[in-house]
């Protein structure tokens, strides 16, 4: 695409760290969040205004910074007789549930665990369709184990990382390609099995592509499950869409964030804006 035909830049940038919560540190409890990709830089290069770093806005409301696609998904998949969840797998699963004829306030969105990110780890770049933990055996032991995390028993809004399912996870609990799939499924079924309205599942991310995961949650999840393809949307390309979507909202001084999603105090104008 020419550059002459774009007006705005909205960049996510790479998340390096990202603990929503409050931890200890150095004597205070502190959420904090990190994404590389300097805005100034891409709007010198480019000669385009850029805005990014989205997440600390939010967070500087008392919100966990994430997830921020519920803003685009309430827009994209709302309907007036059909209660529907959004669900994206990248590294990260997240859903955001949105009742028949819901009202933006009405809106819940929240981080259920692991998406790809441990099964990335274990099959580098990625377990393709599913074939590694297709030809595996759960350790239902471990997983059992597992599913006690208090993570997943506790209320929204939360949100998790890297630093919950990154190397040490691996190294720490020893789970194997197949549990792995599996822990993501059942997480996944089991936040979504709380909302027991839900007629439709719409999933989009690298998630989408890995035909085994995606038998497995047709098999233990009673709603419809599809694809955001079916709805005009790339399975690759919603967050992308989002982000351009966030910045428009920032860019006109309007709020993009969904406090009953990520459980900020209000309603907050999001990024960080380079001029040209």
């Amino acid at each position: 695409m020419p550059l002459d035909t774009i007006e705005l830049i909205g960049s996510h940038g790479q998340t390096i760290f990202h603990e929503g919560q409050p931890v200890e540190f150095f004597g205070r409890k502190i959420a904090s969040t990190m994404q590389i990709g300097e805005a100034a830089v891409i709007a010198a290069r480019t000669g385009i205004e850029t805005i990014a770093d989205f997440r600390p806005s939010d967070m500087a409301t008392g919100g966990n910074g994430a997830p921020l696609v519920p803003f685009l998904d309430y827009q994209l998949f709302k309907h007036p007789e059909r209660a529907r969840v959004a669900l994206n797998i990248g590294g990260i699963a997240n859903i955001t549930v949105i009742p028949a004829n819901a009202r933006v306030e009405d809106v819940i969105a929240f981080d259920t665990g692991p998406g790809n990110m441990v099964m990335d780890a274990l099959a580098p770049p990625f377990d393709r369709d599913g074939k590694g933990a297709r030809a595996g055996r759960v350790n239902e032991a471990l997983l059992a184990k597992l599913l006690t995390d208090p993570y997943y028993h506790r209320p929204p809004p939360k949100s998790c990382g890297r630093e919950q399912y990154g190397a040490e996870f691996v190294r720490d609990t020893g789970i194997d390609l197949a549990t792995a799939t599996e822990l993501t499924v059942r997480t996944i079924a089991s936040s979504i099995a709380e909302y027991s309205e839900t007629a439709d599942v719409i999933v989009s991310g690298g998630g989408a592509h890995n035909r085994y995961m995606m038998e497995r949650l047709r098999a233990v999840l009673r709603p419809r499950l599809t694809t955001s393809a079916e709805f005009g949307i790339d399975v690759d390309a919603k967050e992308a869409i989002l982000f351009a979507v966030l910045a428009y909202q920032t860019y006109h001084r309007r709020p993009g964030n969904i406090p009953s999603a990520t459980g900020a105090r209000k309603p907050t104008i999001l990024g960080k804006v380079s001029h040209i």
